[in-house]
């Protein structure tokens, strides 16, 4: 089953963003995340993200989500994880 987690950056968070994000994109490859990618705001700045991932049950989606570099350094003032079934262009 796949899960998705909504992300929403802490207000003062771009600086912890740009330091935390060589590392974030590595953990991003090594997770094998099926969609990953930032939320924008209205000038083009990353104030969140998205992340689609394949696992067991959402206890197993949230463990993976808790390694994130981002997390680990206290990015996120939010943090939803709900399950999503990929109707559309899903991958072969």
């Amino acid at each position: 089953m796949h899960f998705v987690a909504i992300l929403t950056d802490r207000e003062d968070g771009l600086p912890v963003r740009l330091e935390n994000r060589p590392a974030h994109i590595e953990w991003l490859k090594e997770t094998g995340m099926a969609i990953a990618g930032p939320f924008l705001d209205d000038k083009g700045d990353m104030v969140g993200s998205l992340l689609i991932i394949e696992a067991e049950d959402e206890a197993a989606a949230r463990a993976v989500f808790a390694t994130d570099p981002y997390a680990k350094a206290g990015l996120f003032k939010d943090t939803v994880v709900r399950p999503w079934r990929w109707a559309v262009g899903k991958p072969a």
